[in-house]
């Protein structure tokens, strides 16, 4: 079994208290062997390396979705054998290639150990199996179906990766365009542009005002580019931070769902993320409010979950689901009606599986033509640099011609 360090505070014959350090299996096996000293203990902490171990499982090394269906995958077929859930772990830690999950797999064998549930064990590692994760397989243990519940977490697992790999590459050639498009233009206006202004210039003309407005963004370029580098820069890291905070989170979510021509395809993927979890939960027994506090942890989108927390509250008092949703403007009257036709029959997890299926093939269309929408937008963008640059330049060429035919 591994060993792990610890820094201990204890008492020895002499009734001095004393410290140091001691490697063991566990905090229990720390204190027999203090014990065996002849040494009384006081406190046994973890040492700050394991710390250090422990947070690299966290989130240091990544952890692709791939990676974590393979495991889910394993860990499935091997439950259905029926082998034990250590027995089980212990093979996944000699197996498994990425080590974000070998070294977390390490820590929840040792917490199993200790006496604590799998989904516990696994909770201490959200950047690994988050939330949704975690209490799945909590109501798994709870019904005793935690074998469907892994079933069905693959399935999640597997199309939310296939929908953001798809959003990814929607938005490539569109992002690769406006790169191009930002460094011809700052290309053009930091060699092309002088050259022709100092001619034109030298020659007495009265330079248009494309070619003054140029010159001027040249300027500032050149005499002023560590503020402008500095701006980005800030913006750049000033937005990464704040993005991490609740209320970053909030606006950027909400700035997402309002987007024209991409603001749809977040919503429908969202509503299709919320009617599966939804459908999954109430197939697996769980119990509605608890499905609901679920659902509110695991959306995906802090605009969608502060506006459904806000519902959250009358639908405990029993208003039902249907009539509070009618509030939120995100959710549509499809998944409002579908919901009440569920709730009628008994059957939302029927209605939920069926409007996640229908959203689904929406965002699949949406994400096909989503590179079509957009490439208006380019060409538009592109003409307007080109045709800026155009008058810039042919404008004085033009009146410089003039003047020499003159």
């Amino acid at each position: 079994m591994s060993q792990y360090e610890y820094i201990y505070q204890a008492i020895n014959q002499s009734g001095e208290e004393i410290s140091g350090k001691i490697e063991a299996e566990s905090v229990e096996n720390a204190n027999s062997i203090l014990v065996s000293r002849e040494l009384i203990p006081l406190q046994i902490k973890e040492q700050s390396a394991e710390k250090k171990s422990l947070m690299k499982a966290l989130g240091t090394s990544k952890v692709k979705p791939s990676d974590l269906v393979l495991f889910t995958k394993q860990f499935h077929s091997m439950l259905v054998a029926g082998i034990p859930i250590l027995r089980i772990l212990s093979i996944l830690e000699s197996q498994t290639e990425n080590k974000g999950i070998k070294e977390a797999t390490v820590k929840i064998v040792r917490d199993i150990n200790q006496g604590s549930s799998l989904s516990d064990a696994l909770s201490k590692f959200p950047k690994i199996f988050d939330n949704l994760y975690c209490d799945m397989i909590k109501a798994g243990e709870i019904s005793g179906n935690v074998p469907v519940v892994l079933e069905r977490l693959i399935y999640i697992i597997e199309h939310e990766a296939k929908v953001k790999s798809d959003i990814k590459s929607a938005l490539r050639y569109p992002m690769i365009v406006l790169v191009a498009l930002a460094g011809a233009f700052v290309g053009l206006l930091t060699f092309v542009i002088p050259t022709f202004a100092s001619v034109f210039m030298s020659a007495g003309l009265d330079l248009p005002w494309p070619t003054k407005i140029a010159m001027l963004l040249y300027s500032f370029l050149s005499q002023y580019w560590y503020l402008f580098l500095g701006a980005i820069l800030g913006m750049f890291f000033g937005l990464r931070y704040y993005f991490k905070t609740s209320n970053g989170k909030f606006a950027r979510d909400s700035f997402l769902l309002e987007m024209p021509i991409v603001g749809p395809v977040f919503k429908k993927a969202a509503l299709s993320r919320f009617a599966s979890i939804f459908a999954i939960l109430q197939t697996s027994g769980v119990p509605i409010m608890q499905s609901l506090t679920i659902l509110s942890a695991t959306m995906g989108n802090e605009a969608l979950t502060r506006a459904f927390d806000n519902v959250r509250e009358r639908i405990k008092e029993g208003a039902g689901i249907a009539t509070p949703l009618k509030s939120v403007k995100y959710f549509t009257p499809m998944v409002i009606d579908m919901i009440a036709i569920g709730e009628e029959s008994g059957k939302i997890d029927e209605m939920m599986r069926a409007v996640a299926a229908h959203y689904d093939s929406e965002v699949e269309y949406a994400i096909k033509g989503l590179s079509d929408a957009i490439t208006p937008i380019l060409i538009a963008g592109l003409a307007a640099i080109v045709g800026f640059f155009a008058l810039a330049i042919f404008m004085p060429m033009w009146d410089l011609t003039k003047m020499v035919r003159s």
